[in-house]
């Protein structure tokens, strides 16, 4: 019965819902204001989580429709690891992206993909919270 709703967690309401009660959804993929710039990565991974799909597919967007905009893609790691280990590692992160960017479309040409390693963290922290803030690619205009 949709009038007993004691327990049913609707707070009162009746249960019933019109229209006017459902507001859209806003996802990163409609608004460049609120899409980040950021891909994070796994530890000692360059595979791109499936979570940052809406991410690069609203930059691809964007990309699309300026052909003439340009990326850099920089790959980060934290400090664990040589100095060489990370600066490849870093190197297939922004690589991995600007595949992931390919795919949806967007030109080698828009794209440039570089390595920093451990070199410029975003969190200079060794704990793990620190270390999972450097484990990225930062996408910024060129």
């Amino acid at each position: 019965d949709p009038n007993a709703n004691s327990n049913s967690g609707n707070s009162g309401s009746n249960g019933n819902l019109s229209s006017r009660d459902v507001q859209p959804v806003v996802t990163n993929t409609d608004s460049d204001a609120k899409l980040s710039n950021v891909v994070y990565f796994d530890f000692d991974s360059f595979v791109v989580k499936p979570e940052a799909q809406g991410q690069l597919a609203g930059h691809a967007k964007r990309l699309a429709a300026d052909r003439n905009a340009k990326v850099s893609l920089a790959g980060h790691t934290d400090d664990l690891g040589g100095r060489e280990y990370n600066l490849a590692l870093g190197q297939k992160r922004a690589d991995a992206v600007k595949r992931a960017l390919s795919i949806l479309g967007v030109t080698d040409a828009q794209m440039e993909s570089v390595s920093y390693g451990k070199e410029k963290a975003a969190n200079a922290g060794t704990d793990e919270t620190a270390r999972a803030a450097n484990r990225r690619v930062e996408i910024s205009a060129r």
